[in-house]
């Protein structure tokens, strides 16, 4: 899109995502928007931000040229995009907002490329928090001409885009991003369940932890290597990370006597005990 050029944007599933994300395309320059939910409050809420309603996702796929969809699951998605192909309007790219099965990508591509509509995945990260503020990470996988069609509404809607590469792997990248978000989850629960025996304050370890962490950048403070193979010798990387796993193994282990001591079963931390320094690419 150069110069002037409006681009139309169809926007479908405005929940507690999906309508912040909207919300920032209503406000965007060079971006026309329409919408579709289910529910009537929130796009009477986006129509009076400036977006157009419509009764339908054939009806709003009419008129656009971009229709991003954020709806709760895989049978949602292939049904927004049947019913996105069948009104045969102007819509050259689909963008799946909504996380995905890893095999759904491609599933998408084979039905749309028959009627000349592509198809990006492009999964988002930073909650309803990051939508509502335009800060959201979105992960897109899919060709460089449809990212390059549908890129200025990306930026609308987030501070951080990445082309991951072809189709499936902005669902990959989501997948993995999930993956230690919720592992961490795990562990921060195993953390509070000794937290309380010892007998400490659990929202005093909350406050620690998101402190902390913004300081040090928390679990993503390791990932700066570009291959998780082992650490050769000689490398930067190999005193760096055995000053990680020497501080790591210590702490785990007084972690673990301690909830030996209190009692508190914490399997993740015995694991990540035996695993730390092995996944950090160093030797056994």
């Amino acid at each position: 899109m150069t110069g002037s050029a409006v681009l139309r944007v169809g926007f479908v599933g405005l929940g507690n995502i999906g309508k912040p994300m909207a919300l920032r395309l209503a406000a965007a320059d060079g971006i026309e928007l329409s919408v579709f939910d289910v529910t009537p409050e929130p796009v009477a809420e986006l129509v009076a931000a400036g977006a157009r309603a419509t009764d339908s996702v054939a009806a709003l796929a009419a008129g656009v040229d971009v229709v991003a969809v954020m709806v709760r699951d895989d049978d949602q998605v292939r049904s927004v995009l049947a019913e996105v192909l069948a009104a045969d309007g102007a819509v050259r790219v689909v963008v799946v907002h909504s996380t995905v099965a890893p095999p759904t990508p491609a599933e998408l591509v084979e039905l749309a490329a028959p009627h000349g509509v592509a198809v990006l995945d492009a999964p988002v990260s930073g909650g309803a928090m990051g939508a509502a503020d335009g800060s959201l990470a979105i992960m897109v996988g899919g060709s460089d001409e449809a990212y390059a069609i549908a890129e200025p509404a990306l930026a609308a809607m987030g501070a951080k885009l990445v082309h991951a590469g072809a189709i499936g792997t902005g669902t990959a990248f989501k997948l993995c991003r999930n993956l230690m978000h919720f592992a961490a989850f795990t562990a921060a629960t195993e953390a509070q369940r000794l937290a309380e025996a010892a007998g400490l304050d659990l929202v005093a370890l909350g406050d620690v932890v998101r402190h902390t962490d913004a300081i040090t950048g928390g679990p993503g403070a390791i990932m700066h290597r570009d291959t998780a193979a082992p650490i050769p010798e000689g490398d930067f990387w190999m005193d760096v990370f055995d000053h990680v796993r020497v501080l790591g193994e210590k702490d785990l282990g007084f972690a673990l006597e301690l909830a030996d001591q209190l009692g508190v079963e914490t399997p993740l931390a015995r694991l990540a005990l035996d695993r730390l320094g092995p996944g950090l690419g160093l030797p056994t």
